[in-house]
């Protein structure tokens, strides 16, 4: 590495950090004591986003794919969706004996089953064991496990060009096994079953693999079906049509029966607290000071090319391998 690049580093991880203690100063400055409660472990903190006279309302952040990639929320930790830390703060919400009502606020294109599944239950738990009722107000996009997660909650909200629905469970893998047939390259597997590589992206898949993964894709299609009729109460018949894959925007989805009024997270807040009959103060639960962002960002300017081919090894191992997803894919 030249000396010109070691400087030209030095000097964009001085800026950052010079940035990253602005940031945290202005943070500081900007909210008081009170309006900034550390939670054990230092996960996330509560911000007060308004307020009242009686009664709380936590309101948490789901934004970005919803999947478990085993990262912690440590020193290096890049920004977006952390699966432990929502339910962290999913679990600490409905614990709370202050706490009269939970808000989710929704982007999310969907994700893994059994992430989806995970954050559902909970969304029950939190109803049936806490008596906490749950709102969702859906941004952007809360499509596919963005509603699964969705369908059991007591009130759900979107904007009118919000995209949602996308009902369904999708599998897919990379298979690559012309372009190595054409370069010459062949992949030897020794295995213990016929199945033992099914999904492999060095060969095509047979008709008993595809019945196969057929099969696990129906299953998980039929609990999807199971929420959404048991969720919001609407014949299996009618789920089934509107299970087929499609997408709806927010006025669709109302004139479906997949969501009960249209409006922005402030409209699914007031509502909450008109049904709750609360002038309530608002919790906002929100990560921590966004170091783990700025650090990440660091640690990828000093690696370099490193750091994005280790990336894009994870991207392709992981890829390679058929997964159960409630995802929307344009």
């Amino acid at each position: 590495m030249t000396v010109k690049r070691w400087i030209a580093i030095g000097i964009a991880a001085l800026v950052l950090v010079i940035s990253g203690a602005f940031q945290l100063a202005m943070t500081v400055a900007s909210a008081s004591f009170s309006d900034m409660i550390d939670l054990d472990g230092g996960d996330f903190r509560q911000e007060i986003m308004e307020v009242g006279s009686n009664g709380q309302i936590a309101v948490i952040d789901l934004n970005g794919m919803i999947m478990d990639t085993g990262a912690d929320d440590g020193l290096f930790a890049s920004g977006g969706y952390n699966h432990r830390t929502f339910l962290q703060k999913l679990e600490t919400a409905m614990e709370d004996t202050m706490v009269d009502g939970i808000v989710i606020n929704v982007d999310t294109p969907g994700g893994g089953v059994v992430e989806s599944a995970s954050i559902h239950e909970r969304v029950v738990r939190a109803q049936e064991e806490y008596d906490t009722p749950v709102y969702i107000s859906m941004g952007g996009m809360a499509a596919s496990g963005g509603y699964y997660i969705s369908a059991p909650a007591d009130y759900i909200a979107a904007h009118p060009a919000t995209m949602t629905g996308s009902l369904g469970v999708i599998m897919d893998s990379i298979n690559f096994s012309e372009l190595a047939e054409e370069w010459g390259i062949s992949h030897e597997v020794i295995k213990s079953g016929d199945y033992k590589d099914m999904g492999s992206p060095t060969r095509e898949m047979t008709d008993d693999e595809e019945a196969i993964l057929q099969s696990m894709v129906d299953d998980m299609y039929e609990d999807f079906v199971k929420v959404i009729v048991d969720g919001r109460d609407m014949p299996e018949s009618e789920v089934l049509e509107l299970a087929q894959g499609q997408i709806f925007t927010g006025n669709q989805a109302l004139e479906n029966g997949l969501i009960d009024g249209l409006g922005d997270l402030e409209h699914t807040i007031e509502h909450m607290e008109e049904q709750l009959e609360l002038d309530a103060t608002v919790i906002h639960y929100t990560n921590s000071f966004g170091t783990g962002s700025i650090w990440g960002l660091m640690a990828e300017a000093v690696s370099g090319d490193n750091l994005t081919l280790s990336h894009l090894e994870e991207l392709v191992t992981h890829s390679s391998a058929p997964r159960l997803m409630y995802l929307y894919q344009e």
